[in-house]
């Protein structure tokens, strides 16, 4: 049966689809998470002023940090458009494509400070370790996705087999710090998908077991950090420097700091690795206590609207994969930090989102891109 359509009516469809469209706003038309988007651009701008300092007022360091944070947004963008249902297909591909890449740097990897981690491609170089921390949650929360709950001990082994053999070849670069990372992103997905306690408490005390022979396979340099972290007024001048001078920054900054650009160790070039490693310790120098619980503050309230994005996600893969990668942005923190102020061994990560650097700049907002499309593709099923 034929209906006729009359002018008006046209007219009236016209204006209402105009005015649903026009209710979309430019978040949602773009896949982007307001929220998320102001918290991390607060962080962002507040990096700035603190690397500008740490920088001994380079002008041309924050120039490249721009030029970083640009490239680095851009990809955000570009994997906020990208269904979640993509991610999970594409997942088992990138992994294996990062494990090749792994095997490659032991073969023919660029060395620099001691380590052999990079790939050259002209110009251009490439740590395929960061591309591992995205791709091994992603895998594991794909992996599971399709298993009943609870997991058995062929699927547990599996998935520990999956995290070992990144963890391993980045262990042998050597880059610990890396390793542990990922080791992490992958237990927490074992976790969010309902490992049994007692599976938990068994792989405790198999680690802990395991911890004479990991001793054996250290590094002289890196035996060298846990020493330093026991004791490092044993060596003030040599292997506990970087520590101690890092407390001793933080520490005379008190509650409210000495004032930006009036750091002493800093800008007398007493505290090492002052625009990537250590930058902590210069805000904590030159802002206090205050900027310190400012910047964890900013933090906190990223992780908790990753985690809200994570638990209001409508599949399990959506919810491993957020969940996951919303850990692994917290320990990357509670790493740096705990290194900067002498709780834990110095395993050089750089604080996400304030340390210099490009390549860890475009792996974590590569992953607040894949939060947020999780986000507003969820969004989308809903209208």
């Amino acid at each position: 049966m034929r209906t006729n359509t009359t002018p008006n009516s046209n007219a009236k469809n016209f204006a209402y689809s105009k005015n649903k469209y026009s209710d979309i706003n430019f978040f949602q038309r773009f896949n982007l998470d307001p929220v998320l988007l102001l918290l991390i651009g607060l962080v962002l701008i507040f990096a700035q002023f603190i690397l500008y300092s740490a920088s001994s007022a380079n002008i041309y360091i924050v120039e490249r940090q721009f030029l970083h944070i640009f490239l680095a947004s851009s990809l955000m963008f570009f994997l906020a458009q990208i269904p979640p249902h993509y991610y999970k297909q594409w997942a088992p591909w990138v992994y294996v494509l990062g494990v090749l890449l792994l095997l490659a740097v032991l073969f023919v990897g660029h060395t620099g400070k001691g380590a052999q981690r990079w790939l050259g491609f002209g110009l251009f170089k490439f740590q395929p370790s960061e591309l591992l921390k995205i791709a091994c949650p992603l895998l594991l929360a794909s992996y599971f996705s399709n298993k009943d709950l609870p997991l058995k001990f062929i699927n547990i082994l599996v998935a520990g087999i999956l995290i070992l053999i990144p963890v391993l070849l980045i262990a042998k670069q050597p880059d610990l710090g890396t390793a542990l990372l990922i080791a992490a992103s992958g237990v927490f997905v074992l976790f969010f998908a309902g490992i049994r306690w007692r599976m938990i408490i068994g792989a405790t005390v198999a680690i802990l077991a395991t911890l004479p022979v990991v001793w054996y396979m250290l590094h002289d340099y890196q035996k060298k950090r846990i020493f330093t972290f026991i004791y490092p007024e044993q060596d003030p001048l040599g292997s506990g420097y970087h520590i101690l001078q890092s407390k001793i920054a933080i520490g005379s900054g008190g509650t409210w700091g000495k004032g930006w650009l009036n750091g002493t160790q800093a800008h007398l070039q007493f505290l090492p690795e002052k625009t990537t490693d250590f930058i902590f310790a210069v805000l904590g120098e030159e802002f206090g206590l205050i900027g310190a619980i400012i910047l964890l503050i900013l933090y906190t309230l990223i992780i908790l609207r990753c985690i809200d994005i994570s638990t209001s996600a409508q599949d399990t893969f959506s919810r491993l994969s957020a969940g996951s990668l919303t850990m692994a942005f917290f320990i990357y923190i509670f790493i740096n930090i705990g290194m900067v102020s002498g709780m834990l061994p110095v395993v050089g990560l750089p604080l996400p989102l304030v340390s210099y650097g490009g390549t860890s700049m475009v792996t974590i907002m590569a992953t607040f891109g894949i939060i947020m499309s999780i986000r507003s593709h969820r969004k989308l099923l809903d209208s």
